[in-house]
């Protein structure tokens, strides 16, 4: 699989996280990827945001390996008039191009979607913005996380409203774009032509709302900051502490595993009680509920739940800390190593399928 685009070549004109994750997506797949960086501005952003741990010396930073994976790097200021020809060059070699410019900035770069296709008419274009409605104003994703809701359901009464502790929204919007691409070259294999793929962060941060917005379309309801309860399904989001100091979450999703769960904890009688009969009646008295699988829960180690509720079929979670998610094997069959400016540098695969051809 890891040569499905080879042939392919892609020129990443893009900063941050969703461009450059779609053009490494490529690139793990067998594209030849070349991003251009600007040595007047030195370069991509991200490689200056550093944790105070990290080398302060180091030319990249861990957030800039994240999604910059198996490219090469060519240092261009394309606003020189002198640089145009290189660049030229290689938007004709190129089969797509990934952009990524404030509004107004492809026209001043000679850099529009009918620009590209001037010099070469099969590339596809692919452009990232921030807001649908409002192309002048500057989007980061704690700013979409707070504009199209996440923020608002996100925590709970007490914390207030929080963030998502990944670039939720620029991960979205990225899948968005690959899939989008991915439609334009299938659409390429038949015309022969060129395409342009427009992505905004806020129309891909909107489209992943799902049940949440279907449920305010339908129903009128407005989620609440409830943490990670679900609005439909109790006991489904809850945590809980073990006797061992460590937590875990619980994703009950049917009458058949709640009276499994019961049985487990040893409290079976709470069956007979109205409040917990259907998954409807345990949304109406999820804490009280709670309450009681927090007792029965805290009198054993997490290790001990976990190995029996898999056992039952009890949908639950550890809640690990990033060092503990690493040691899963799955975690540690999707690590990648690569040297950027002789800086070695690990991520995790944008990878996550498998492709039987």
């Amino acid at each position: 699989m890891e040569k499905l685009f080879n042939g392919l070549h892609i020129l990443d004109l893009s900063s941050v996280l969703a461009g450059p994750s779609v053009a490494t997506f490529f690139a793990e797949l067998g594209a030849t990827v070349i991003k251009i960086e600007n040595p007047r501005t030195k370069g991509d952003v991200t490689r200056t945001w550093k944790l105070d741990t990290e080398d302060e010396n180091s030319s990249v930073s861990a957030y800039f390996s994240s999604v910059n994976y198996g490219k090469s790097y060519e240092w261009l200021d394309f606003t020189i008039p002198g640089n145009r020809p290189r660049l030229e060059e290689l938007l004709v070699w190129c089969d797509i191009v990934i952009v990524n410019f404030k509004e107004g900035d492809d026209t001043r770069f000679r850099l529009t979607a009918s620009d590209v296709h001037q010099l070469q008419p099969k590339a596809i274009y692919a452009s990232l913005k921030g807001f649908s409605s409002d192309a002048e104003r500057i989007a980061y994703d704690v700013v979409l996380q707070a504009e199209c809701g996440f923020m608002f359901m996100n925590g709970n009464a007490q914390s207030g409203p929080l963030k998502m502790p990944v670039a939720l929204i620029d991960v979205i919007a990225a899948h968005q774009m690959k899939e989008g691409i991915l439609c334009a070259l299938l659409k390429r294999m038949e015309s022969g032509r060129g395409a342009v793929v427009r992505v905004t962060l806020e129309e891909a941060a909107l489209s992943a709302l799902v049940n949440q917005a279907s449920n305010y379309l339908m129903a009128g309801h407005i989620p609440k900051a409830t943490g990670s309860l679900h609005p439909n399904i109790a006991p489904y989001g809850e945590t809980f502490i073990c006797s061992d100091s460590k937590s875990l979450v619980l994703a009950v999703g049917s009458d058949k595993q709640f009276g499994a769960l019961c049985e487990l904890l040893g409290i079976e009688s709470i069956l007979a009680n109205p409040h917990f009969a259907d998954n409807q009646s345990r949304v109406s008295h999820r804490y009280e509920l709670a309450v009681i699988l927090q007792q029965a829960i805290a009198m054993k180690p997490r290790s001990t739940w976990m190995q029996v509720f898999i056992m039952r079929g009890i949908p639950s979670g550890a809640i690990k800390s990033m060092d503990e998610v690493m040691e899963s094997s799955a975690a540690q069959s999707m690590i990648l190593e690569e040297n950027l400016d002789e800086n070695p540098t690990k991520r995790l695969s944008s990878i996550a399928f498998k492709l039987e051809l």
